[in-house]
């Protein structure tokens, strides 16, 4: 289905965030963690993208990822794809090992690159399963600490920041307290990028996209409610009937992958409950997957909400009819 791209550019750092499905572990053992060690060498030899840090938990990883021509999608695909392969073959599984679409936060490097890796390596921490970052054996902070030799983890750049090795074990300290951090997983941009707006608008003009408001919940809801011909007390009614509870699912959708905008706030502005939003919206998205129509229903929303100017236009026909 048709989703937000994500900003690219050669040279573009992200935050990675890959869950399991459904919360299911990834790993089991280290055999499990080794093959995915091997994947991740293959994929920096294969698409010249740079790994600057890492951590493998039970159930999802966190990477920073620097990508130069080739795109991080294409990157991830191919990860994810072959790590699958190997899981469901060793443990006789079928379908799907990771959730969904993996979150891909770009972010300002200058800024926010050293802080993001201190993160990445303090999650075993903040989960309660070490008191050291040392003692984690699947983390780059070994690495860091010259513990361990990771021919394809790129440690010049942010040691490069560190007169010597105490003083970059000092800065990860520092953070030992450090709890959930926000902004490194929603960031400042629609969801997709952190940093001020002078690195997004050059971020945009790099990617050649052109700059958007971020999208406010009132602004989905009319631009939902307007596609489908509705009032908002409509949409928010305990109607059952298909037009409106597939416009309620569509609002759902929107939500879900615009990561600025939170289910429970829908659910409470229209007066549903967050777990059905939620469920209609996967029901949604399976469904536009095969619906040329729903799909086209799709691209007209997201394109008011892109495009504020086209929300006074007289919505096309329905998809379905209110009987």
């Amino acid at each position: 289905m048709p989703r937000k791209p994500r900003i690219h550019f050669p040279g573009a750092v992200y935050h990675v965030i890959l869950r399991g499905n459904d919360g299911q572990d990834t790993f089991f053992d280290e055999a499990d963690r080794s093959r995915f060690f091997f994947l991740l060498q293959g994929g920096t030899e294969r698409f010249r993208h740079s790994i600057h840090a890492f951590c493998l938990m039970s159930n999802h990883i966190h990477l920073a990822v620097q990508v130069k021509e080739i795109p991080l999608s294409r990157i991830m695909q191919n990860l994810g794809f072959r790590y699958t392969q190997y899981f469901n073959r060793r443990y006789k599984k079928t379908g799907h090992l990771f959730q969904g679409r993996y979150k891909a936060l770009l972010i300002d490097a200058d800024n926010y690159l050293l802080e993001l890796m201190r993160y990445i390596h303090l999650n075993p921490n903040r989960a309660g399963m070490v008191t050291r970052p040392e003692s984690y054996p699947w983390s780059s902070h070994r690495a860091y600490l010259g513990r361990e030799k990771l021919p394809w983890l790129t440690t010049d750049w942010i040691l490069g920041q560190f007169a010597n090795a105490e003083r970059y074990q000092s800065f990860i300290e520092d953070g030992v307290k450090e709890g959930y951090r926000k902004e490194f997983h929603v960031g400042s941009f629609e969801g997709r990028a952190l940093g001020d707006d002078r690195f997004i608008g050059e971020a945009l003009f790099q990617a050649e996209e052109p700059a958007r408001e971020n999208l406010s919940l009132d602004a989905l809801i009319e631009s939902v409610c307007r596609a489908y011909g509705l009032s908002k007390a409509e949409l928010a009614s305990r109607s059952r009937v298909r037009q409106i509870s597939e416009a309620r699912a569509m609002a759902a959708l929107f939500v879900r992958e615009t990561e600025m905008l939170m289910m429970v706030d829908l659910g409470r502005e229209i007066k549903q409950d967050v777990s059905s939003l939620s469920q209609a919206a996967r029901r949604l998205e399976m469904r536009i997957e095969s619906d040329s129509h729903l799909e086209k229903r799709f691209r007209e929303i997201q394109s008011r909400i892109s495009n504020p100017q086209l929300s006074s236009l007289t919505p096309s026909g329905s998809l379905v009819s209110r009987n």
